[in-house]
């Protein structure tokens, strides 16, 4: 499992993430904004209210929001090709 160990909400609905094996990027959550449960960051003071959840280690809001942090990790890789060559290697 990743563990997200720290999470900035940025303008645009984007969050700066960072994993506990180093991963480090950016993720962009406007898609999602006025869909299904995700209807409250409407209203952007809402979004700037992300938070580390403790028992599951993924970004979570008020309200029992979360976003699975296996995924979250695939979109930050899949934005950035150059962190999955800085990222330090199982075992290593």
């Amino acid at each position: 499992m990743h563990r997200i160990i720290s999470a900035r909400p940025l303008p645009g609905y984007r969050l700066d993430l960072r994993f506990e094996d180093g991963v480090q990027g950016e993720v962009d959550l406007g898609p999602l904004v006025g869909k299904g449960v995700f209807a409250v960051w409407k209203d952007p003071a809402e979004f700037q209210r992300v938070f580390i959840d403790p028992v599951s280690h993924t970004v979570a809001w008020p309200g029992d929001i979360d976003l699975c942090p296996e995924n979250l990790y695939e979109d930050v890789i899949a934005a950035s090709p150059a962190v999955a060559r800085d990222k330090p290697e199982a075992g290593k």
